[in-house]
């Protein structure tokens, strides 16, 4: 995510832990014993013959205890893949009639099952083809099966639902555009959108199909997997060939041309516009395989299928790295106020992401800092590269702001929770420049070889799946051969910002004399 609202500072394990998992050193939990599929069928038909009685407790959400979202995610599955069908009336302040299906491995014997959501009416829902019960507790979709689920079993959830685009664009999910709707799921918002595991530790593989009038052109992430046409609309598939989190995701419905266009080693991009806009558009649109090319030169081919970009006609206050079409305001491209060398740097910063963020996801929100401080790091170096941008004052006016960043959100790899009512606060300076800054003295402590070797190690380890803080200080040792743990304490625990190395004279200021 970068944020364009002048003034802008200066230059932003697969699957949930099992809810009966034992603690480390404890006697394992009693387990139920595993049924044969004759009784489990059985089961199903007294259940659906009204012969079984719910007795589990009223819902409450549950979470996997993200320091940040302590309600976000939840525990005892993993889901392999979600199938999303959206159908659009075409009026953007109507709720969608949508279907929702999980197919998932339970890691945890389970009495009922946890998935995220608000923001729409569910009507039915069923496991394994069977009707369910459910309700809601919080933002929690608490299904109860007729039969519990056993660790180790495959499970399929369906769920009938609307899914409502009013609200604030603030709040995430649905943003509602001048000529229909775009998705901006970051950071726990993608369950305001469909019901989901609604954390990045969580990847899955998805499949969207979107049925809207045949005058308009819907995309989502990945590439074309069919297109029906039924007269008055029209029903377009699309599947994602990576595993991507939920708050990666991303639909648009609109008015849109599509342009096609090739990437290095053939890569197909796809940018969607207004149609009105194509013209307009066009000579920024051409950048993005030459941004491709930069981005490859310093850390490895683009690890996903296709890459486009995505302009919305609509007010967000930020850009956001979905996963194979990044997500921008059309006023970046319009505004006199943004000079040419800084949008091309924001369109890198997206692009970035899709390395730092999207193929490598946090395993954590105090994670972020690898997200956002990589990106912001490529964006001011690109400025640097091709626009004569200084990176070394940049990142010395980052110093000077740092102690007041951190006053003000946290150290960056331990960052304060987000405002109440207010989670996109979460992505302040500290994330962007001021972690983009450990990179800085990182590279300062480190050499400029090693720091390369790093980025590159890191993206190709770590490809499809989420990693924490640890894992990327754990490998700057080994690929540096320094002892790293005081440089990173400080730098990325710290109240205060370390000293920077080579840099003696540099001067961190309080919050008040660094505004001004």
């Amino acid at each position: 995510m970068a944020h364009t609202s002048p003034p802008r500072p200066p230059a932003p394990t697969t699957g949930a832990p099992g809810a009966d998992a034992p603690a480390t050193g404890a006697p394992p939990a009693p387990r139920r014993p595993r049924r044969s599929p004759w009784l489990r069928t059985a089961g199903l038909v007294a259940a659906g013959a009204g012969l079984v009685a719910a007795t589990v407790p009223a819902p409450t959400p549950l979470g996997i205890g993200d320091p940040l979202f302590p309600h976000l995610g939840n525990p005892g599955y993993d889901v392999l893949a979600y199938e999303i069908d959206l159908t659009y009336s075409g009026v953007n302040t109507e709720p969608l009639a949508a279907v929702t299906r999980v197919d998932a491995l339970a890691t945890a014997d389970l009495d009922r099952l946890h998935l995220d959501f608000t923001h729409g009416t569910v009507s039915g829902v069923t496991v394994d083809g069977v009707p369910a019960g459910f309700a809601t507790g919080g933002e929690d979709l608490v299904v109860t099966p007729v039969v519990p689920i056993d660790a180790g079993e495959a499970v399929t959830v369906t769920v009938r639902h609307t899914s409502d685009p009013r609200g604030p664009a603030a709040s995430g999910g649905w943003v509602r555009t001048s000529d229909g709707l775009a998705m901006a799921n970051q950071a726990d918002a993608a369950h305001r959108v469909f019901p989901s595991n609604d954390h990045p530790s969580d990847k899955a593989a998805f499949t969207f199909r979107i049925t809207a009038p045949s005058e308009l052109t819907a995309v989502a992430n990945g590439l074309p997997a069919g297109r029906d046409d039924n007269g008055a609309t029209t029903t377009w598939t699309y599947r994602v060939h990576h595993p991507m989190a939920t708050e990666l995701a991303q639909v648009s419905i609109g008015r849109s041309a599509v342009l096609h266009r090739t990437g290095p080693r053939g890569l197909p991009i796809r940018d969607v516009v207004r149609a009105q806009d194509r013209e307009t558009m066009e000579p920024w649109l051409r950048r993005t395989p030459g941004h491709l090319e930069w981005m490859e030169g310093k850390v490895g081919p683009y690890p996903f299928e296709t890459y486009g970009v995505l302009i919305a006609d609509a007010t967000t206050g930020f850009e956001l790295e979905t996963q194979t079409l990044s997500l921008f305001e059309r006023r970046l491209f319009t505004d006199p106020r943004f000079p040419e060398w800084y949008v091309d740097a924001v369109m890198v910063h997206e692009l970035a992401h899709q390395w730092f963020g999207d193929s490598v996801s946090p395993r954590t929100w105090s994670d972020l800092w690898l997200n956002e401080g990589h990106a912001s790091w490529y964006e001011a170096l690109y400025a640097d590269e091709t626009a004569g941008k200084s990176l070394e004052k940049r990142m010395k006016a980052a110093y000077a702001a740092s102690d007041g960043w951190r006053a003000d959100g946290g150290p960056p790899a331990a960052p304060r929770p987000p405002a109440p009512g207010q989670k996109i606060s979460l992505f302040r300076p500290v994330v962007y420049d001021g972690s983009a800054l450990v990179l800085y003295a990182l590279r300062e402590t480190v050499g400029a070889d090693a720091f390369d070797r790093l980025q590159r190690r890191w993206v190709a380890a770590h490809r499809d799946g989420t990693a924490a803080t640890a894992d990327f200080t754990a490998l700057a040792e080994q690929v540096s051969g320094q002892d790293l743990d005081a440089f990173f304490d400080g730098w990325l625990y710290g109240e205060k910002t370390p000293p920077m190395p080579g840099h003696p004279d540099w001067r961190s200021l309080p919050a008040r004399d660094a505004a001004r």
